[in-house]
């Protein structure tokens, strides 16, 4: 969703995760039916072209998801760390 806001189209986002315009347009038309409001925002192309956005309730949700990551990764410091002081070979791509 974030690339979504930051490229201003779906089409362009689809491009930087290597995916599909169909399998993105997919992805945001399912989103936006698990909400109670909609999370993108889009405009059929024409003249003046058309894009998507983030809406103000779709800005919130991923604030809210990044918020709640950072606050998981904090709360499993010391699991992890225990974890990996325990393991045979280090993992290093485990945040």
């Amino acid at each position: 969703m974030a690339l979504i806001n930051d490229y201003g189209s779906i089409s362009a986002a689809a491009k930087q995760m290597k995916m599909s315009y169909r399998r993105a347009w997919q992805l945001v038309d399912e989103v936006n039916k698990c909400f109670d409001q909609p999370l993108v925002a889009s405009s059929v192309g024409g003249s003046h072209g058309g894009g998507a956005k983030l809406t103000e309730f779709g800005v919130k949700v991923l604030e809210n998801y990044h918020a709640l990551i950072a606050k998981s990764q904090e709360a499993s410091v010391q699991e992890l760390a225990f974890i990996r002081a325990h393991l045979k070979s280090p993992i290093e791509s485990i945040n």
